[in-house]
């Protein structure tokens, strides 16, 4: 399927199957705007009759249909059989350790319930997580590379387990044939020199939580006495990026319907020197903060504002990197992945302080998205192969949309809390995701355009 749009003085059309990326001009972008399948020059003529000259039209449309003939434009849609000649086990490839359920902070939209995921908060021993490092090795098939997520509640809170851990995996990896990747995700708070040389040596990849301006920032990122923490971070945050090198690391915030003007957000932090930067939409229902229909009008023009700064620093020779623009439209993630996103509870799953087995860590305290623990292995089996099954090709609302190939059907856990369904991608999200895509596409071609 074909999806036309105008960004930033472009006229854009995107090949949903193929991945091709046309920019286009007018007499074309009317054209395609009108048609869901290829297309006569009897009815392309019909449809800009008066409007351009029969000529014009002509070339417009053989230009057009030299790209139909080639599989740049309608190009034939994804079967259910081309899921079945790529889908194989790889093996397990990540574990999400839970080694806090337990937060310093109350932050008011923590998904996870302020830290302790609605069950008794708790530290993960130390041999729990030798014991999970044990598991992704055995079951881990023919891969080398396999990832370690530390995270919590507050990781900083149990770090001695951290670098137990750390240090068992590098013992074990060369014997076993394996490479291991870690990463730590952090609120900050709790950064010092120490921990901070610890994290830039031994951690692949870093996350720290901050949503943008102060203001912003403190209004919904609080300690348990109520006090804001910007300030408690911000200097900690700066050093440890700044002596990272060149290893990886996000700064990652969330936007409510109270700052709808994320767009600041995002060049705040960028203005302070972070280059790598996520902001993403609080997910939930029922609270004064959470988006609403009626704010995805706004959400979605603050995203087009973002996009032309974007374009505007990349111009002046300060970019950085903002999650949701990284599209790569040549070399991106094989089909494989595209058609079965994350790999929750099939490649991935995260691991409880009691050791207990869950697809992600959004589904972890949800005693029906249980499906085994360390000692037993996967026990439930139905589940995970309704996780498995759980692409776009098994989503009813993705099979017809332009984007499935980019976004990969969204999140399950979204749509879970959402809908009560891991199949049903929630409406607002897709909504958000498809303009980032139509963004991050626009930021490619006007960067090879200069």
């Amino acid at each position: 399927m074909v999806h036309v749009y105008s960004m930033n003085g472009l006229n854009i059309a995107v090949d949903g199957n193929s991945g091709s990326i046309h920019v286009i001009d007018d007499a074309a972008y009317d054209l395609l705007s009108h048609f869901k399948k290829p297309f006569t020059f009897e009815q392309a003529a019909g449809k800009l009759q008066g409007k351009y000259p029969a000529d014009s039209v002509r070339e417009v449309w053989e230009e057009i249909n030299s790209l139909v003939q080639k599989s740049l434009l309608f190009s034939p849609d994804i079967q259910a059989s081309d899921w079945d000649s790529i889908s194989v086990d790889n093996g397990l490839k990540a574990l999400c350790l839970h080694v806090a359920h337990d937060c310093n902070l109350m932050c008011e939209y923590c998904f996870a319930s302020k830290g302790s995921y609605k069950v008794e908060k708790k530290l993960m021993p130390e041999e729990i997580a030798i014991k999970a490092l044990d598991f992704l090795v055995s079951h881990s098939g023919k891969r080398k590379n396999i990832e370690i997520d530390f995270f919590g509640g507050e990781p900083l809170l149990n770090f001695d387990v951290v670098k137990k851990t750390v240090e068992y995996g590098r013992k074990i990896e060369a014997p076993a044939g394996k490479k291991f990747y870690f990463t730590i995700t952090t609120n900050g708070t709790l950064l010092d020199d120490d921990n901070i040389e610890y994290i830039n040596a031994n951690m692949d990849n870093v996350v720290i939580s901050i949503d943008g301006r102060k203001t912003v920032h403190d209004a919904i990122r609080y300690d348990a006495a109520g006090q804001g923490t910007y300030d408690m971070i911000l200097g900690d945050a700066l050093r440890l990026v700044r002596s990272r090198e060149n290893k990886s690391y996000f700064i990652r915030g969330t936007f409510t319907s109270k700052n709808m003007d994320f767009s600041r957000d995002v060049m705040s932090l960028a203005s302070l020197g972070f280059d790598e930067i996520s902001i993403e939409p609080v997910v939930g229902k029922g609270e004064d903060f959470h988006i609403r229909a009626e704010h995805i009008p706004a959400i979605l023009a603050e995203y087009e504002r973002l996009a032309c700064a974007y374009v505007k620093r990349i111009k002046e020779g300060k970019p950085f990197r903002f999650y949701h623009f990284n599209v790569n439209i040549y070399n991106g993630p094989c089909l494989y992945k595209r058609i079965s996103a994350c790999g929750a509870g099939a490649e991935y799953f995260a691991v409880t302080p009691e050791g207990d087995l869950y697809p992600c860590h959004q589904f972890v305290g949800q005693q029906e998205f249980k499906m085994g623990n360390l000692d037993t292995g996967i026990k439930n089996s139905a589940l995970g192969e309704r996780f498995r099954k759980a692409n776009i090709l098994n989503k009813e609302d993705c099979r017809d949309c332009w984007a499935k190939l980019y976004c990969s059907g969204g999140c399950h856990a979204n749509s879970y809390y959402a809908d009560g369904d891991i199949l049903k991608p929630v409406e607002l999200i897709c909504a958000m995701q498809k303009k980032r895509i139509e963004c991050a596409i626009m930021i490619v071609v006007s960067s090879q355009l200069t």
